[in-house]
């Protein structure tokens, strides 16, 4: 059976190390060990992981999530892929939908069709019957409300198709990201990955423009910074570079390699106070993953 390694975690689902850590020691996951005690993911780990980070970012009560998610992972198949899949949150329960089924996932009770609306931070739900007709007002669905969730919903199915097809065929990929960037141009997850491919095929421009094009957007992701860290580093522009790294460490303080390549970059500009700082928090955060 494959298993993943925390760094591919990390990449794969675009989740900090920290993140996953955190995730781990609320008992979301269990992952195996491995030979060297490193932490091993199964593909459901993989859902759950995902799963949870978007619940925890919709404030779902950390007990509900986990009570929501064991019971997930009893109905799944073993094989269950990342496709075809959604679960949310609506209201404070956690809702799974495959095609046009939608159950909670803690009860496993099968819900009536729903259209979900978000203001603010006010969720607004109403139920609509199969000839989309709002029971409550007798009006249809707001169409623009409707089609724009269906627009996130395939951009996230190209994002997954992207990934799961990135090491066969990075150029199909990349074709993937770059539908998923033009459905929802606030999917973050494929902007990033858009850029991460022209960088590694060369392409520094272009990969330059994708992430610069995302933190103009007000994106504060880490990854993103990171990834912009280690491009600008290949540009030599080590203080630009400085820049993102310090950026992306101010969107996670755990994040070990940051620390790591401003550790670097400081020995590099000839800055040692500052090298010496983050090596340090470097060795640490390294020592509390092994």
């Amino acid at each position: 059976m494959d298993s993943y390694g925390v760094n591919e975690v990390a990449r794969m689902l675009q989740l900090s190390r920290g993140t996953i850590r955190s995730l781990i020691s609320r008992g979301f996951v269990a992952p195996a060990r491995g030979p060297r005690r490193e932490y091993r993911f199964s593909f459901q780990d993989l859902l759950v992981l995902r799963t949870a980070r978007a619940l925890v970012q919709a404030k779902i009560p950390a007990r509900r999530i986990g009570r929501s998610l064991l019971a997930l992972r009893r109905q799944l198949p073993k094989s269950a892929p990342l496709s075809g899949l959604t679960i949310c949150a609506v209201g404070s329960d956690v809702v799974v939908r495959k095609g046009s089924a939608r159950w909670q996932a803690e009860s496993g009770q099968y819900l009536l069709e729903l259209d979900v609306s978000v203001a603010g931070d006010a969720v607004q739900i109403t139920e609509i019957d199969r000839q989309g007709i709002d029971r409550k007002t007798g009006a249809p669905p707001d169409a623009a409300a409707a089609g724009k969730a269906q627009a996130a919903e395939d951009a996230q199915s190209w994002f997954e198709r992207g990934l799961a097809i990135e090491d066969a065929d990075p150029s199909a990929a990349l074709d993937a990201y770059e539908r998923a960037r033009a459905l929802d141009p606030a999917h973050l997850e494929s902007r990033i990955n858009l850029g991460r491919l022209h960088h590694e095929a060369g392409r520094l421009l272009e990969a330059h423009q994708v992430y610069r094009e995302a933190v103009r957007c007000g994106a504060a992701d880490a990854t993103l910074f990171f990834n912009l860290g280690v491009l600008l580093e290949d540009t030599e522009s080590p203080t630009e570079a400085v820049a993102a790294y310090l950026q992306a460490i101010t969107a996670d303080p755990d994040f070990a390699d940051a620390h790591f390549n401003l550790a670097r970059l400081y020995e590099a500009l000839d800055q040692p106070q500052h090298a010496i700082r983050h090596f340090g928090i470097y060795r640490r955060l390294t020592r509390l993953n092994s």
